[in-house]
């Protein structure tokens, strides 16, 4: 069994000391992938940095305080890439593949986008250019044997299933008709599945972000936009998926929860 685990940490310093570290410390995963990590690697204390048993790999962003993914594995990775090739996105802090055997794993933070402004601009930069990338990653791996995940906080409600409150959001940035048609081309076209939503096809989320405002979390008014995305063979083993929701507002240590998938290998 394999179980992989995916989390917006917003913030890693920040997460740590409200729980991270302890939820790390008790997980069963073989493999978690963070996102919003918002610090230089020399920036986090030891134990965080490299936490016991665990090698840990960062792909932090140019910018200051932005963005910046990692990926933690238990046995060594063969190899690790920083960026999808394209030279926008290299040093931005939202792409960092790593593989194990038989399995490529990426930790992935899609732009959030806001409409109307050059943030969303870059969101859509972003998508144009990543789809292809995942289409020649999994031709890529295909010919070699393996699988590819990709983890991680895509910033896409893509059903009306995947936000509680969809009506309201229909014009908002993560649930633009032109962002769910995209991410549905990943998979129709690309050929990969989403991975959480073939095991509850039927289910209302379930939802991995919550606003800090108002009463979202205690309401359960959230979105579903970490997704472990995964090519076909391995999506059909995958056994389990769920999400680390906290039992309450105050056991939260980040305005995500870990997204976690079980496969029978």
């Amino acid at each position: 069994m394999l179980t992989i685990s995916t989390v917006n940490v917003n913030g890693l310093r920040a997460a740590a000391k409200k729980g991270y570290a302890q939820w790390l410390a008790t997980t069963d995963a073989d493999v978690v992938c963070l996102q919003e990590v918002r610090a230089e690697p020399d920036q986090l204390p030891d134990a965080v940095r490299e936490p016991e048993g665990w090698h840990a790999l960062y792909a932090p962003a140019a910018t200051k305080g932005r963005a910046g993914v990692a990926v933690l594995t238990r046995r060594a990775p063969e190899r690790v890439q920083v960026g999808f090739g394209v030279t926008e996105f290299t040093d931005s802090g939202r792409y960092l593949e790593v593989d194990l055997p038989g399995l490529t794993v990426a930790s992935l933070y899609l732009p959030s986008g806001e409409v109307g402004t050059e943030r969303q601009e870059e969101k859509e930069r972003f998508m144009a250019a990543f789809l292809p990338y995942l289409a020649s990653l999994r031709e890529r791996a295909a010919a070699t044997g393996r699988e590819v995940l990709v983890c991680g906080d895509w910033n896409i409600a893509h059903r009306e299933a995947d936000l509680k409150n969809w009506k309201a959001n229909r014009k908002n940035s993560g649930f633009l008709p032109e962002e769910r048609a995209w991410l549905g081309r990943v998979f129709d076209e690309a050929g990969y599945a989403d991975v959480v939503r073939r095991l509850h096809p039927d289910q209302d989320g379930p939802y991995s972000w919550w606003s800090y405002r108002g009463r979202a979390f205690d309401n359960d008014a959230g979105w579903r936009i970490d997704y472990h995305v995964a090519t076909e063979p391995l999506a059909e083993r995958a056994v389990k998926a769920y999400v680390e929701r906290a039992a309450d507002h105050a056991g939260r240590w980040s305005d995500h929860a870990p997204v976690t998938a079980v496969f029978d290998l």
